[in-house]
């Protein structure tokens, strides 16, 4: 089974779309209506995505359709009557706290595993990406942004916390005392903003989004992706490693890819 073998009434209730181009994945968060909100289907069948991932994937788009990248977590959620065919949130509190843990666990698989080595994850912002939405745009190696977008988190106001995962790249991103800062206010972030402080790897047009989208695409998958991959997957461990440990990293890395390049030359 692959991803492309996920049936469409389940993409549909999760509201999202796939589309796999060749190397390119596509996943779209589809529900318009509510500015993409997201719900329990959300975060499971992203998960499912991600673990049937066609092994021909090099490069993993995110966007949303409409006015929003994400509003986040769907408040019907947090209603006694939920949502129909969904767990209510509040139903989640009957469960053990072994369970519950276990429950949000699987949730969080579904934005882990945009960090694989073997892809490169590029979310397509525009408007807003609120809560577990800024939460899976942070998932992504990069971030396109539009000059519309505005970036929340605002798990704090609900009496939660961010718990998808969101809070590690924030902290990488902007540094400690700003990811505090941004997520205990639950202010808004402009692209502007995001761009100065390192949330946005590029701030382009509302217009101009998904060309910019097209052309990052093309520019990642033009190297050998072996060298790609490899690199990622350095890059990731540079932050918690120290400088003898890293450089054997780098020079096991560059072994395997001296082989690779002479198989490829036979």
């Amino acid at each position: 089974m692959t991803a492309s073998d996920i049936a469409p009434e389940v993409l549909e209730r999760a509201g999202l779309r796939l589309d796999v181009n060749g190397f390119v994945t596509t996943i779209t968060l589809d529900r318009p209506e509510t500015k993409n909100s997201q719900t329990a289907s959300t975060w499971l069948t992203l998960r499912a995505i991600g673990a049937n991932l066609d092994p021909g994937t090099r490069v993993v788009v995110v966007r949303g359709n409409g006015d929003s990248f994400s509003s986040g977590l769907d408040r019907r959620m947090l209603t006694p009557q939920g949502i129909e065919g969904e767990s209510s949130l509040i139903s989640l509190l009957e469960m053990p706290d072994g369970e519950l843990a276990d429950t949000i666990a699987a949730y969080q698989e579904g934005f882990t595993w945009l960090r694989r080595p073997d892809i490169v994850s590029i979310a397509a912002v525009q408007g807003h990406a609120i809560g577990a939405g800024f939460q899976l745009a942070l998932s992504c190696d990069l971030r396109v942004v539009a000059e519309d977008a505005q970036f929340s988190m605002r798990e704090p106001l609900l009496g939660m916390v961010p718990d998808l995962t969101g809070t590690k790249p924030l902290v990488e991103h902007v540094g400690y005392s700003r990811a505090l800062e941004i997520c205990a206010t639950a202010r808004s972030v402009s692209a502007e903003e995001a761009r100065e402080i390192g949330l946005a790897t590029v701030v382009v047009p509302r217009d101009e989004l998904q060309q910019t989208v097209d052309d990052l695409v093309a520019a990642v998958t033009a190297p050998l992706y072996g060298a790609v991959s490899e690199t990622k997957a350095l890059l990731q461990s540079a932050m918690a490693l120290d400088l003898d440990e890293q450089r054997r990293l780098e020079r096991e890395a560059q072994v395997r890819r001296f082989r690779e390049l002479a198989s490829l030359m036979q």
